[in-house]
């Protein structure tokens, strides 16, 4: 396919992005009614049974995608403490797997509405989801293994990290995007703008490694890619939570990219791409991994597809409501009410280590 092709389709995509990322969710649904292993006697009342979980899954990824972390944050926390008041508990393996594959939904639909708007550097994504992948599978095959109260005292451990980084980081897109025509470099008339893209958008990277990003919006943001290393071991350890409890890699990512002076809007949208591409990869391994370290296996009818029929649509609704809500609200607001939110979470799920929850 010719680079001009390549460039209309990719563009004919994202001019029509919604169409598609909407038919994700019917096609998987439809694929699960029909094709997914479930109980012989399957029917209308199976597929009803977690109606429910769609309007508290469209709140969480709604928030979740507004703040920039990962979904399954939100989502492991809900089935340990709120899903057990409405149904019987699930065990710690298939609470990470439903967060994980319904992570994996909304955030790719969060992902397609960011790269649609010019704020994803799918160079620098590419090199963090490589980075991270072993990092994952190793985190996501030790779940199958570790005893359920460690695997609480891991979790909120990572949420008590997640929230003080919260609680530190400054989200506000205010003066984000002050271009370099305000920092006194480039001026609006040599700022790149790709033919393929939608708007006045386009990247353009000089010989020193600096690069000029305008989105669609007409912002422009100027940043260079440098501080790798630093990156690559936040990555390691959040790869190593992301596996293990479908979460973590977001939270430390978008940390120690902000630390490398990447535009927060830039960071935000690149971290999307690489927690939805690693929660894809961490539910394949939750899926089919167990045997390999001999563990439990969760083999695919093991799945609660009556769940995850209603929790799929829910996240992908709300992965592109985010956007909108981010202009409506503000991030800081929402930001402390995730880290509040992730304080209280972590000490339950502390007491519950100790046998006293």
């Amino acid at each position: 396919m010719s680079s001009t092709s390549y460039s209309r389709v990719q563009k004919l995509f994202l001019k029509y992005q919604h169409v598609f990322v909407f038919a994700a969710p019917i096609i998987f649904i439809v694929g699960v009614v029909l094709a997914a292993p479930t109980p012989s006697d399957a029917g209308t009342e199976y597929w009803l049974e977690y109606w429910w979980l769609f309007p508290a899954f469209l709140t969480g990824a709604t928030i979740v995608n507004t703040v920039g972390i990962s979904g399954s944050a939100i989502f492991v926390p809900f089935l340990i403490f709120i899903y057990p008041l409405f149904a019987q508990p699930l065990d710690p393996a298939t609470i990470v797997k439903v967060g994980l594959i319904s992570e994996a939904f909304g955030l790719s639909s969060s992902s397609v509405a960011f790269i649609q708007y010019g704020l994803v550097d799918r160079r620098l994504a590419l090199t963090l989801v490589g980075g991270s992948i072993p990092f994952v599978v190793g985190g996501a095959l030790l779940s199958f293994i570790i005893p359920e109260p460690v695997f609480h005292a891991l979790l909120a451990i990572a949420l008590l990290a997640a929230a003080y980084l919260l609680f530190k980081t400054n989200l506000d897109h205010s003066g984000d995007s002050e271009g370099a025509t305000a920092d006194g470099g480039t001026t609006a008339s040599n700022l790149p703008n790709d033919s393929g893209k939608l708007g006045p958008a386009g990247v353009r990277t000089d010989d020193e490694g600096t690069v000029t990003r305008v989105d669609r919006g007409g912002d422009d943001y100027s940043y260079t890619r440098g501080g790798y290393l630093r990156r690559a071991t936040n990555y390691s350890i959040g790869g190593t939570f992301q596996g293990l409890a479908g979460f973590g890699i977001g939270e430390l990512g978008l940390i120690s990219m902000l630390g490398t002076k990447v535009p927060v809007r830039i960071a935000i949208g690149t971290n999307h791409i690489v927690v939805a591409l690693t929660a894809i990869l961490a539910s394949l391994v939750h899926v089919f991994g167990g045997g390999l370290v001999g563990g439990h296996s969760l083999s695919l009818a093991s799945t609660p597809w009556n769940m995850v029929v209603f929790t799929v649509p829910a996240t992908v609704t709300g992965g592109q409501i985010a956007p909108y809500v981010s202009n409506a609200l503000s991030t800081r607001t929402i930001k402390r009410f995730v880290a509040g939110l992730f304080g209280i979470i972590s000490i339950a799920l502390f007491l519950m280590a100790a046998g006293l929850g």
